[in-house]
């Protein structure tokens, strides 16, 4: 299990209907909020769901 930080930059296993597949964490916690790099779309997602679809962690957070 990674250890997720906001500012961090991870891709996912899909793509976001916008064409991307590349998310900027903006809220941690028991859900994560993240915003689509590509279009800026926001959403709320639970953590179980975050971790199940993310691919790999591409930039740290600004910690």
């Amino acid at each position: 299990m990674a250890d997720y930080q906001i500012g961090q930059v991870v891709r996912f296993k899909k793509n976001h209907p916008c064409g991307s597949n590349c998310w900027k964490i903006i809220r941690v916690g028991m859900d994560f909020r993240i915003k689509c790099l590509k279009c800026g779309r926001s959403v709320l997602i639970p953590r179980s769901r975050f971790e199940r679809r993310v691919k790999e962690i591409i930039s740290e957070g600004d910690l």
